[in-house]
């Protein structure tokens, strides 16, 4: 299967050399890999060149953007700067972070997997990060869910689901439209891939509003909202983090602002949710 790997990358020096190793050691050795080199200020650039000099599907891109972190558009924006390039012989499409070491059979078993299942549309292994002197699960989200670091598409799933929305939540509407379009999603729990910065790190005060509002635009409505909010705050251990996600979802509403999902796919969004809470509170 072709794989096509699109990296964002911003101030990376220090690991997209780690990542691209990685890459280039795999069993199924990706077809392309563009770099984009989003308005970062340190090596960055210099450290893609020299892999790119040496291996033909490396390609290094430079972006300008805002040197600011916030937490979807920035990241999906540099995403399309890399995508645009590509041309359509692709079997499976993937938006991967500049800070990860995959295992070498990466590629080759997220191939098996597409492969077994004709209905497969997202699938990936697990993030990991180092604490103290070993490599711990990153817990942050369910196990069912593809994080936003590692994200692998059949070409299919991909555009039926509108491909990529630059907005916080993107990591979450594509799964909710995977599934709405019949589409099935896997995590492989024997892969384990390293996540050098955790997730986060970077992100500035200016994005603590942006959870609720994709809740909203996601049209979750007002109790899964308080729900979903709940648990993630709790999850990072912080009140004020539930206060802010609420408080962004009241301010996208107020703003009137757009919506991720037409109203036909929010309704089943929302009923997937209940589903998912109530299967749940059963256990």
């Amino acid at each position: 299967m072709n794989f096509y790997i699109v990296i964002p990358a911003h101030n990376e020096a220090k690991s997209i050399g780690l990542t691209l190793h990685s890459l280039i050691q795999q069993t199924l050795q990706p077809k392309r890999v563009i770099v984009v080199n989003d308005n970062s200020t340190d090596n960055t650039e210099a450290v893609v060149d020299g892999y790119a000099q040496k291996h033909h599907f490396i390609s290094l891109i430079n972006n300008q953007s805002s040197d600011k972190h916030l937490p979807g558009s920035k990241i999906i924006n540099a995403f399309y700067k890399g995508y645009s390039i590509l041309d359509d012989d692709y079997d499976i499409i993937c938006k991967f972070d500049a800070d990860l070491i995959f295992p070498e059979n990466y590629l080759e078993k997220l191939a098996f997997h597409f492969k077994t299942n004709t209905r497969l549309g997202m699938t990936s292994g697990f993030c990991y990060i180092k604490k103290n002197k070993d490599w711990v699960l990153e817990n942050l989200t369910r196990k069912d869910h593809i994080r936003g670091a590692l994200k692998a598409y059949r070409k299919d799933c991909f555009h039926q689901i509108g491909q990529l929305k630059s907005s916080m939540g993107w990591d979450t509407v594509d799964e909710l439209l995977a599934k709405y379009y019949g589409w099935q999603i896997l995590t492989d729990t024997t892969l384990h891939v390293k996540h050098l910065k955790p997730t986060g790190i970077s992100y500035n005060k200016a994005s603590k509003y942006l959870q609720g509002e994709a809740m909203y635009k996601m049209r979750y409505g007002f109790i899964i909202t308080l729900i979903s909010a709940l648990k993630l705050a709790y999850k990072k251990k912080s009140f004020l983090l539930f206060k802010d996600y609420v408080t962004g979802y009241f301010k996208a509403k107020k703003d009137n602002i757009d919506f991720l999902v037409s109203e036909k796919e929010g309704e089943f969004i929302r009923n997937l949710r209940w589903k998912g809470m109530l299967n749940k509170f059963q256990k």
